[in-house]
C-alpha cells in the first residue's frame, strides 16, 4: 500500500510539473515580449495590406494596425517581410511573434496556429482577360479544362480556385502582380484575388480586363495568428480587437485603405 501511495505521488508530482511547464509556456510569449520591448511582426508585402511607398518604407492597412497595435501597448515595433507560402513556418519557427497579414482564419491553419477573433473581412473575386474570356460569364464557363487561372501562391483564393474550378489549370506566382501579368499577357484567362485588388486592376486595365461576376466568390474573416500554447498573448490580442473594433478605429482604417484611393500617391504606378 505505502508502495501504491508512492507511486501516485510520483505521478502526481510529475503531472504537475508538466502543467506548470505549460503554464510558464502559455506566458512566457507575451512575457518574453514585454521584456524585448518590441513586437515582432510577420507579414508579406500585396496592395494595399501592406507594401512600399516611394521612399522604400512599409505602408498599409496591416502597417497602420500592427503600429496602432505596438503603439497601445508602449511598445515598438519590427517588421519582418515573409514570402507568403513560408509565413506560417517562419512564425512556428520563432522568426516573429504574430502574424499581421491578412492571413484567412480557416480550420487547416488552426492546426498548427492560434487566431484571434477577427479584425477584418474580405473576399475573393475574379479578374478576366477581355480578348478571351468575353462571353464567359458563369462558373461553367470556367470550369473547364482549357481555361488556366492565376493565383498568388499560398493565399486563400488558391483554396477558391480548387474548390470552384477543379478542371481549371492552376498556375501560383509568388507575387500577386506575376498572377495579374499572366492575365494581361494573354496566358491566362483569368485571375483570382482579395479585394479590392481585383477592383483596382480593373480601373487600371479598363481596356484589357473586366470582372465577370458582380458578386464576390467567396467571403472571409481574418485574423491574427499567434504560436499554439501563447494564450495569455491570445487574450491580450482579442481585447485589443474588440477595443478598436468598437471604438471604429479599425473600420476607418478599412475603408481608407480599401474603399478609397487617396492613397495612391503615396506609391509608384508600377507597384
Amino acid at each position: 500500500m505505502k508502495r501504491f501511495i508512492a507511486v501516485l505521488l510520483t505521478v502526481f508530482t510529475c503531472l504537475l510539473g508538466v502543467n506548470n511547464a505549460f503554464a510558464a509556456d502559455d506566458n512566457n510569449a507575451l512575457q518574453q515580449i514585454k521584456e524585448s520591448g518590441t513586437l515582432r511582426v510577420g507579414l508579406s508585402t500585396f496592395v494595399p495590406w501592406a507594401m512600399r511607398d516611394k521612399q522604400g518604407e512599409l505602408i498599409g492597412f496591416e502597417v497602420d494596425v500592427a503600429k496602432r497595435l505596438a503603439a497601445d501597448a508602449g511598445l515598438k515595433v519590427e517588421f519582418v517581410p515573409t514570402a507568403w507560402d513560408g509565413i506560417i513556418p517562419a512564425l512556428l519557427a520563432g522568426k516573429f511573434d504574430v502574424i499581421i497579414g491578412g492571413l484567412t482564419i480557416t480550420p487547416e491553419r488552426n492546426m498548427s496556429v492560434l487566431f484571434t477573433h477577427p479584425y477584418s473581412y474580405s473576399a475573393v473575386q475574379m479578374v478576366a482577360n477581355k480578348k478571351l474570356a468575353s462571353k464567359m460569364t458563369t462558373i461553367a464557363d470556367y470550369n473547364k479544362r482549357s481555361v488556366t487561372i492565376a493565383v498568388r501562391s499560398g493565399a486563400y483564393p488558391v483554396q477558391t480556385a480548387r474548390k470552384l474550378f477543379p478542371k481549371a489549370k492552376l498556375r501560383q506566382f509568388d507575387d500577386e502582380t506575376q498572377a495579374f501579368q499572366e492575365v494581361l499577357n494573354g496566358n491566362a484567362q483569368a485571375a483570382l484575388a482579395s479585394t479590392p485588388t481585383p477592383e483596382q486592376m480593373v480601373i487600371k486595365n479598363p481596356d484589357s480586363l473586366f470582372m465577370p461576376f458582380k458578386e464576390p466568390l467567396t467571403r472571409y474573416a481574418t485574423g491574427f495568428a499567434i504560436r499554439q500554447g501563447d494564450f495569455n498573448l491570445l487574450n491580450f490580442l482579442n481585447n485589443w480587437i474588440q477595443v478598436r473594433t468598437e471604438d471604429g478605429w479599425l473600420n476607418e482604417r478599412y475603408q481608407y485603405w480599401f474603399k478609397t484611393t487617396d492613397w495612391k500617391n503615396l506609391v509608384n504606378e508600377n507597384k
